[in-house]
């Protein structure tokens, strides 16, 4: 196993081709957008070489974790990141020589306190990971629609370090795929948001940042529309009979209702709490929660079990007072119940996932 050395001058480092961290299946959930895709798609069309590091193994504390990716070029420059500092300047260094010699490599690193006291890192894991030279070699196409993520696909990197698209195995489970490393890419979340007053605009951007596909509903056109929402943002205005008419996407599916009343939040809540929401909140306080609750359970609107689901009031309680404050304490919520109801299932999921090999 490699140290970072302690001087900044740089010696001559041997790639190591094992690992003592076993590479897994990720299912990846991006919090951002993911850039490194794009750019290889990017490098494919214009032949430009690129080296692709992918963390593919982690234990302990680490600046980034499994499925992390950086993509780096001849001149120096990178996208995308494997944690910063001298962890990323270690992987640069052995990308570019990957880069000039051609040869894939694997890479084990110790982060402790021998190479990281001038860097300021001292995390105390260990991270194993790939170089993939020229990983722009698989095509526009190919890394096209693992950006897109318009539908789910699984791909990896075999022990030859060729990489591909893969197919859910049909052999017994006890075999093994035989990869490197493997990842499931999935659609974002969506967020129905039923109001498009000022919570749901601040609300929103931070949905968007956060990787949901946010679509706003209203009965009011003045407020639905692009001069209050960036284009990312799918707009509805319509009555609300039409609007709550509206079938869920495919995608899991969670739901925020924000509009200008109680009654008119009423109204979203008589149908949305039939739906299959994932999570369902609602804008208010907890007198509102108790009275609307206790009319829906009098008139047999809802049953106890289904308003149970219902978080009103909405957000966790950090003090907000703003408008953008009381977005951000209903978004933390949102990405924990996101943590608890998808991550955590389709991770489970992952482990069972078996591969065949690539193509």
């Amino acid at each position: 196993m490699l140290k970072f050395p302690v001087a900044r001058e740089r010696k001559a480092l041997r790639l190591e081709q094992a690992s003592t961290l076993q590479p897994r299946h990720s299912i990846l959930f991006w919090l951002m957008r993911n850039i490194v895709f794009q750019a290889l798609a990017e490098a494919a069309r214009s032949g430009e070489p690129v080296a692709l590091g992918i963390i593919t193994g982690a234990k302990g504390s680490s600046p980034q974790k499994v499925g992390a990716k950086a993509l780096f070029y001849a001149d120096g420059r990178l996208k995308g990141t494997l944690g910063g500092g001298c962890l990323e300047a270690e992987v640069q260094h052995r990308a570019v020589l990957s880069l000039r010699s051609g040869q894939a490599a694997t890479f084990e690193l110790l982060l402790d306190h021998d190479f990281g006291w001038d860097d300021g890192l001292m995390c105390g894991g260990k991270v194993c990971g790939l170089i993939l030279p020229n990983a722009q070699s698989a095509g526009a196409q190919f890394w096209t629609a693992l950006a897109s993520r318009q539908t789910t696909l699984s791909w990896g990197v075999k022990k030859d370090f060729s990489l591909g698209r893969l197919e859910p195995a049909r052999s017994d489970p006890g075999e093994t795929p035989g990869l490197l490393y493997s990842e499931t890419i999935t659609a974002p979340c969506a967020l129905w948001v039923a109001g498009a007053g000022h919570i749901a605009q601040a609300v929103a951007p931070l949905a968007l940042g956060l990787d949901f596909s946010v679509t706003v509903f209203d009965d009011r056109p003045a407020l639905a529309n692009h001069q209050f929402f960036s284009s990312e943002v799918s707009l509805q205005a319509d009555v609300w009979e039409n609007l709550l008419a509206l079938p869920l996407p495919t995608v899991p599916c969670f739901g925020l209702i924000v509009t200008r009343g109680h009654r008119h939040d009423a109204l979203v809540l008589k149908e949305w709490i039939h739906r299959p929401f994932l999570f369902l909140g609602m804008i208010g306080s907890v007198r509102k929660a108790r009275t609307m609750f206790e009319h829906f359970t009098e008139e047999e609107l809802a049953t106890p079990a289904e308003l149970q689901r219902v978080a009103c009031p909405v957000g966790i309680k950090i003090r907000s007072q703003s408008v953008q404050e009381i977005a951000v304490s209903i978004m933390a919520q949102f990405i924990d119940k996101r943590a608890e109801l998808v991550y955590e299932k389709q991770g489970s999921l992952a482990a069972k996932f078996e591969l065949v090999e690539l193509p």
